[in-house]
């Protein structure tokens, strides 16, 4: 006779959920907050440089990031805050909070390297420096803290899809203090009866008063 023995099946891997959950977690704080400073930074730097010819010859000119545009900077901002957001919803609210966080990034990248070759604030500045409002930015030369913010919004935009492709293994902000910031009502006090000696051991050891009403 033949004895036919039969093998469980092995148990599914329960923690893989959690360790990715944890991993795009750390990956997404981590690349969100480096972008946002990123991008930041570089919009405090000098983005293009040029001469303004004026009567006394050629007058230097120099533009950061800020004047060129301040589209990076907001949004770089408000993905900061979108980035903090996720963790206080759920479902929906995180799932808007997160597409919130990548249209951040991908904005933060298009304004960076629409403004990599922008002259604008440069012509302002020569305009303003000859007194002339025809008057031009010469000898216009760009430097690569354009394209720095623009790897800021990039990293802002992965820490985005990292939100909506694992958002919903992340956890949440704790909900005691949820509906209007109220606490949760206390659980009452177990009823102590006076002709149950362990009732009363009991009341007094939380520090009740067992014949108090």
């Amino acid at each position: 006779m033949e004895y036919v023995t039969a093998v469980p099946p092995s148990p599914a891997p329960a923690a893989a959920p959690a360790r990715s959950g944890r991993r795009s977690l750390a990956a997404a704080l981590l690349s969100g907050a480096l972008g946002a400073a990123v991008a930041l930074l570089a919009t405090r730097q000098t983005w293009s440089e040029g001469t303004a010819t004026v009567a006394g010859g050629a007058f230097p000119l120099t533009a950061k990031g800020s004047d060129v545009t301040g589209v990076p900077a907001a949004l770089a901002v408000v993905g900061l805050a979108a980035l903090v957001a996720v963790f206080a919803v759920r479902r929906a609210g995180r799932l808007a909070v997160a597409t919130l966080l990548a249209l951040s990034g991908a904005g933060t990248v298009a304004a960076a390297l629409s403004g990599a070759f922008d002259a604008s604030a440069l012509d302002e500045k020569a305009a303003r420096a000859a007194g002339d409002t025809s008057a031009t930015v010469d000898a216009l030369t760009h430097t690569a803290w354009p394209y720095a913010a623009a790897v800021g919004g990039t990293l802002l935009l992965l820490a985005g899809l990292l939100a909506l492709r694992f958002g919903r293994l992340w956890p949440a902000m704790s909900g005691r203090y949820e509906r209007g910031g109220a606490a949760r009502p206390r659980r009452a006090a177990p009823r102590v009866d006076p002709d149950r000696p362990e009732d009363l051991w009991k009341a007094l050891d939380r520090g009740e008063d067992p014949t108090g009403a």
